[in-house]
C-alpha cells in the first residue's frame, strides 16, 4: 500500500501546506515536519508560525524549525525519522548533500513551473509577467543544483488573461498536490523513470522586489498590464503621481498614445495612462492608507484629470 512510504515533508506557505494536506489525505505517514522558524509578521509584527506548520499542528505531526540543515545536529530529528522519501515544496532552505542523500527514494521537489523554464523564487510571477502562455508544476528529483534535477511528472495549466499571481498560485497548489500523490503511488509500485531537464530553454526566474514594482511608463502597454496581475498580491505595482505612490491592481491596454506617463482620461471608465507603445486603462487603485478601490470610487476621494502625469523612476532620477 502507498501509506507504508513514510514521507517527511519540507515546506513554509500556503503553497506547501496544500501539498501537505494532500499527502495526509491520502493515508502517507509524515513522520517529520520541517518548516521555517516563527517570523514577525502582521501589523503588531508578533511571531506568527508558518501555513505549514499550523496544518502540521492541526493533525498532530512531528514539528522541526531549524534555522538551517548545515550540520549533524540541526538535520538530526530528520535523520532519526527514518524516511522513505523527503517532500519538498517551497521549503526556504537549501538542502545540503547530507540530506539529499538521507532518504532511500531521495528527496522530490514540487515546482511551480513547466520546467526547465522559470528555474528559481518567483516562477509563477514571472510566468504572467513574461506573457507565458502556459505553466505547470514540475515533481522532479532534487540534486545539488538550483531547481536542475531530473523530473518525474509535469502537470499543464493555461495561464488566464485575467490570471493574478494570487489566482494561478492557488491552482498551481491544487496541481502541485495532485501530482505528488500521483507520483509517491508510482514510486511505492514501481520505479517511475526521471528525465533529465534538457540544456535548451532554461530561465531563471528572481526573487521579486519592491523596487521592481513602480512602474516605467515607457514600457508598452501590454506588458504594463501583465504586471499589474503578476504582482498581484506582492509586492504590488504601483505609479507615483503628485509625489503619492498609488497602487494598480486591475488594468488592461487600450489603443491610445500620448507621452508616456500622461495621464490622457480619468473617469469611471477608467484611468487611461500613455506608455512607450499604446497605453494602460487602470480600473482598480489604491493611495496609502486605504484600501483597493475601483476607479470610480477611487476618483471621489483622490481626484485625477487629464494632463496629470504619473513619474518614471528613471526619469525621475535623471
Amino acid at each position: 500500500m502507498t501509506s507504508s512510504l513514510r514521507v517527511a515533508f519540507a515546506g513554509t506557505p500556503d503553497f506547501a501546506a496544500c501539498a501537505l494536506a494532500a499527502l495526509v489525505a491520502a493515508g502517507y505517514t509524515v513522520p517529520l515536519v520541517l518548516t521555517q522558524p516563527d517570523r514577525p509578521a502582521g501589523r503588531g509584527m508578533k511571531l506568527t508560525a508558518s501555513a505549514v506548520k499550523k496544518l502540521a499542528l492541526a493533525h498532530g505531526l512531528a514539528i522541526a524549525q531549524p534555522e538551517r540543515l548545515r550540520d549533524e545536529a540541526q538535520r538530526a530529528r530528520l535523520t532519526a525519522c527514518h524516511p522513505d522519501v523527503l517532500v519538498v515544496a517551497a521549503y526556504g532552505l537549501i538542502l545540503p548533500p547530507e540530506v539529499l542523500a538521507l532518504p532511500r527514494l531521495g528527496c522530490l521537489n514540487i515546482h511551480a513551473s513547466l520546467l526547465p523554464r522559470w528555474r528559481g523564487a518567483a516562477p509563477i510571477e514571472r510566468a504572467i509577467a513574461a506573457g507565458d502562455p502556459e505553466t505547470g508544476v514540475t515533481i522532479m528529483q532534487m540534486d545539488a543544483g538550483l531547481d536542475s534535477g531530473p523530473m518525474l511528472l509535469c502537470r499543464t495549466t493555461a495561464i488566464a488573461g485575467d490570471d493574478t499571481a494570487a489566482s494561478l498560485h492557488d491552482r498551481l497548489a491544487r496541481l502541485g498536490a495532485e501530482a505528488i500523490v500521483d507520483v509517491l503511488a508510482r514510486l511505492a509500485d514501481d520505479a517511475l523513470p526521471a528525465t533529465p531537464q534538457p540544456d535548451e530553454g532554461v530561465t531563471y526566474a528572481r526573487k521579486i522586489s519592491r523596487a521592481e514594482a513602480e512602474f516605467d511608463w515607457r514600457r508598452p502597454g501590454r506588458e504594463l498590464a501583465r504586471t499589474v496581475r503578476a504582482f498581484d498580491p506582492f509586492p504590488g505595482a504601483f505609479g507615483k503621481v503628485r509625489d503619492t505612490a498609488v497602487k494598480l491592481w486591475a488594468a488592461h491596454p487600450v489603443p491610445e498614445r500620448g507621452e508616456p506617463g500622461v495621464i490622457l482620461r480619468a473617469d469611471g471608465a477608467g484611468v487611461v495612462v500613455a506608455c512607450g507603445e499604446d497605453a494602460l486603462c487602470v480600473t482598480e487603485l489604491q493611495r496609502p492608507g486605504s484600501r483597493r478601490l475601483q476607479v470610480a470610487e477611487f476618483l471621489r476621494g483622490f481626484a485625477l484629470t487629464a494632463g496629470d502625469r504619473f513619474a518614471s523612476p528613471m526619469a525621475a532620477g535623471a
